[in-house]
């Protein structure tokens, strides 16, 4: 007979009530049974979903399911629900017997007995089971930034302490205690305050564990949290960090080719070196005309201006092209079109969304001009990394003698930190769980756009296929605890008649470390002509936060093990600890995040710098070399070449992270110049061009086509930066940006609200923010010929740009055709092409004679606005070649 059945009849004998030696026994074989079956997966070296079945004590603890083994219910039992239903362990080979999950359910029937009162003690209440009530229940008015009635009711010393009504907790007596006494009466949390506060009501079940605790004692256990240490990491192997993507990038040497005559830098000999391998070679060269077109709006988001087409056609200098793409590199417009890039990233809006109301973000508009600013400096990536996530802490901003404009920029840098949607401005939509979306959404904008990698899984359970565990979400979130607590929260706004409204309640975002020369201007005006005081947007550290506890599967009012600040594991050694200080002698500030920015930054870090260069190559080339641009991790796509994706990281870095240098590499390179044009060979062997054996043909986005249409009619406004441009909202739904006798601004300067889209971005595919976007996607749909065909503003625009070329160009309908062909298209119109356009004209203006009661003049225009609007409808127009 073995074990484990002599162990089942022992129990069959006694009938389940078996004496303590028997229980003990009992435990034993399901320990060595565990032990056999399960510690390959959830023992000690290895800890999936963080647990440990090896040990009594880890048993107890469970794993971020929470319990595994409630004493009496199998049924009820995690343990137990897996093995009887043969889901684990997971390959059938492994699976128990009936006898040994028989063996199971017996011993957890009987009482689930694990050894004595010494190996059962973490299962004894502590502080940690009642902080996490308190703090949700009770700490906004009595704790770190409100104390009403001089109560802090955090700690167990501070309810001993207690505030002007005395002590709050007599330790085991909870009958005596103020605590029980006020929550069972219902006085606390009181009633009237609780939209107020954004709290609800303590539950009965939460009262009956704070009772627990304080009639034992109110024990205070000194708990360290979980954080990496130099002992190696059981939720995370080796050989889990052996995946591409979590290496830091090789070095790498370039490759040589035969056609070594068409490589004018590494990229080149990377990418023919795998053409090579399938027998193809690059296309031809594009001609001129449309290398300008090409690169002016990768590089600015404009078209050439015809004489710069025609300039540069006939520059033959053997460095023309070079010369141009400096020249592109250096205008303003550069930062304006690069920065549009990182906005979507960041899901930059002018308001907070989420609901109907769509509060305004009046000062948002500083963290776009810190994006354009930083874009046409070339500011290191490195450093506008560290200001983004931990401008606060690079400098102590609260006592500067002069608020710099690099303290400047440090602050309203953070507002990247800020940029999610947002409802919790309302009293009712601004409770734990909607802060915690918040939070969440951030840490999802923050790991897939920055660092390739996708954490949103890890909030409610182990990542399902790459090695981040559920911990590790949470030792995230608490990096930015001092900064997004969901237990001490600042609101966005407040408005009346959405709630009830208490000063007490109302901490803002908003910091009035403006430079101190826009601060003194702003002092110099009259106080009934003063615009409001000049704010930042920003995101800082307000001290020691509340502590951390994971979520089981996300849920707030499940609150598990303790955690501390660090990492992703797998990104890390595994046996490093996260070191964290403060960022300068004195500071109240945590330097949790600066701690991060700068591992982030890490010159050998693995992600970083290739999730940039990668969304570098994109724009320039269509894709990425990882297509998942988000996900670099297991279930992202692989790299079509990996070496070309490791030598750019590695040149980035070596390069000063520099961005302009990445960019000027991709376009001056021999790939970047070709054609667009399918051949039958290519169209074969590349046909989604993953090989880059051509170029794509691309339709402009959404502020491309309208920045240019502005331009050709002479109306762009090339003001730069300052508040965002209204946007008139008309009864039948449309939304028009609001023009002045400048004409318009660039559409990076027209408010975004995220409920009140400007109908143009809504019909050109401009990206709903929710939370961000990672890459822009192209429809082809009815409402866009329909807006351009009908649309009042493009009307407008079109006989502004009938205008243009009659006043350039003079009323021949011959000369007039290859003028708009070269203000729309950037190239001459071909002879048919030219003989059509002056044909239509012709034909528009006997339309409009036919009409009668106009003028010659009044015919003229009207004919070429007809053709000039015709163009901007075009093909030609709207997608580069």
């Amino acid at each position: 007979m073995t074990h484990a059945l002599r162990v089942l009849v022992l129990i069959a004998v006694t009938g389940g009530a078996t004496s303590a030696q028997a229980q003990l026994s009992a435990f034993a074989d399901v320990q060595r049974l565990l032990q056999a079956k399960c510690a390959k997966c959830h023992g000690d070296k290895v800890r999936k979903a963080e647990l440990d079945l090896t040990t009594s004590a880890g048993i107890l603890k469970g794993g971020e399911s929470g319990k595994v083994v409630k004493p009496g219910e199998p049924e009820q039992s995690l343990l137990f629900e897996k093995v009887h239903a043969g889901t684990m362990p997971p390959k059938k080979d492994e699976r128990l017997s009936v006898a040994e999950v028989e063996l199971i359910r017996k011993w957890i029937v009987a009482g689930a007995a694990m050894g004595t009162s010494a190996e059962t003690k973490a299962e004894a209440i502590t502080q940690h089971d009642v902080l996490p009530i308190l703090l949700r229940r009770c700490t906004v008015c009595h704790g770190a930034y409100k104390r009403e009635g001089d109560l802090d009711l955090r700690t167990r010393a501070a309810m001993l302490r207690g505030g002007k009504s005395g002590p709050t907790i007599v330790p085991g007596k909870p009958e005596k205690s103020r605590l029980i006494e006020r929550v069972q009466a219902g006085q606390m949390p009181p009633k009237d305050r609780l939209v107020e506060a954004s709290v609800k009501p303590i539950e009965a079940t939460e009262i009956e564990v704070l009772s627990r605790w304080i009639a034992a004692d109110a024990p205070d256990v000194d708990v360290a949290p979980d954080v990496a240490t130099t002992k190696a990491d059981p939720l995370v192997t080796d050989k889990d960090r052996e995946f591409w993507a979590f290496r830091p990038p090789q070095s790498v040497t370039v490759p040589i080719v035969r056609d070594a005559g068409r490589v004018r830098n590494p990229i080149d000999a990377f990418l023919l070196h795998k053409l090579e391998a399938k027998e193809i070679a690059f296309s031809p060269e594009a001609d001129r005309a449309t290398l300008i077109r090409r690169l002016s709006f990768d590089l600015t988001g404009l078209p050439p201006e015809p004489a710069e087409v025609q300039a540069f056609i006939n520059d033959k200098s053997p460095d023309a092209y070079e010369r141009l793409v400096e020249r592109l590199l250096n205008s303003p417009r550069y930062g304006e079109r690069s920065a549009r890039i990182w906005l979507d990233l960041a899901g930059y809006a002018d308001s907070e969304g989420k609901r109907e109301q769509d509060l305004p973000r009046p000062d948002a508009w500083r963290y776009r001009d810190y994006v354009i600013r930083a874009c046409n400096s070339d500011k290191p990536y490195d450093r506008f990394l560290l200001e983004q996530l931990a401008g606060d802490e690079l400098a102590d901003y609260e006592h500067a003698k002069e608020i710099t404009p690099e303290i400047y920029d440090n602050l309203v840098a953070t507002g990247f930190l800020r940029m999610v949607p947002d409802a919790t401005w309302a009293n009712i939509t601004g409770y734990v769980p909607d802060r915690l979306e918040v939070i969440a959404d951030e840490i999802d904008v923050l790991g897939s756009g920055v660092m390739g990698l996708t954490f949103k899984c890890a909030r409610c359970h182990s990542h399902k296929f790459d090695p981040i565990p559920h911990r590790d979400y949470y030792r995230l979130a608490a990096i930015f605890k001092g900064a997004l607590d969901e237990h001490n929260w600042l609101k966005p706004d407040v408005r009346a008649g959405l709630g009830p409204v208490s000063q007490d309640f109302l901490a803002g975002r908003l910091l009035p470390q403006v430079t101190t020369a826009e601060r003194k201007a702003w002092e110099a005006l009259p106080a009934k002509g003063r615009p409001p005081e000049p704010k930042i947007q920003a995101v800082w550290d307000r001290g020691e936060p509340s502590p951390t506890y994971i979520y089981r599967r996300g849920d707030w009012l499940n609150p598990g093990q303790l955690v501390g600040p660090g990492v992703p594991s797998v990104l890390t050694d595994g046996k490093t600890p996260f070191d964290v200080k403060p960022p300068w002698p004195g500071a109240k500030q945590t330097g949790r995040r600066l701690a991060f920015a700068r591992w982030l930054v890490r010159p050998d870090h693995p992600l970083t710098a290739r999730v940039m260069v990668n969304r570098i190559w994109k724009h320039h080339f269509g894709r990425g070399i990882v297509a998942t641009l988000g996900n670099f991790g297991k279930a992202g796509a692989p790299p079509t070449h990996p070496e070309l994706l490791d030598w750019l990281a590695g040149e980035f870095v070596r390069s000063g992270w520099s961005v302009k240098h990445m960019h000027r590499l991709m376009v001056t390179s021999t790939a970047y110049r070709l054609q667009s044009a399918v051949s039958p060979d290519l169209a074969r062997i590349d046909p989604d061009r993953a090989l880059v054996s051509r170029m794509p043909l691309a339709r402009l986005d959404a502020e491309a086509i309208y920045d240019t249409m502005l331009m050709a009619a002479g109306r762009l406004n090339e003001t730069c930066f300052g508040p965002a441009d209204t946007v008139e909202v008309r009864a039948d739904g449309l939304v028009t940006p609001t023009s002045t006798d400048r004409g318009w601004r660039r559409l990076i300067y027209v408010k975004q609200a995220r409920k009140q889209l400007a109908t143009h971005l809504e019909a050109f595919d401009f990206p709903q923010m929710n939370p961000n976007c990672l890459e822009r996607r192209d429809s082809t749909v009815a409402p866009q010929a329909l807006y351009l065909s009908n649309n009042a503003m493009i009307d407008r625009l079109a006989d502004q740009f009938a205008k243009r070329v009659i006043a350039e160009a003079g009323t021949d309908p011959a000369v007039g055709v290859e003028h708009i062909y070269w203000i729309a298209l950037s190239r001459a119109p071909s002879s048919s092409e030219k003989d059509i356009g002056v044909a239509a004209i012709k034909s528009l203006a006997d339309e409009w004679t036919k009409a009668g009661r106009m003028d010659p003049t009044t015919v003229r225009l009207r004919s070429l606005t007809g053709y000039c609007h015709a163009m901007l409808n075009s093909a030609g127009f709207l997608f580069v070649d």
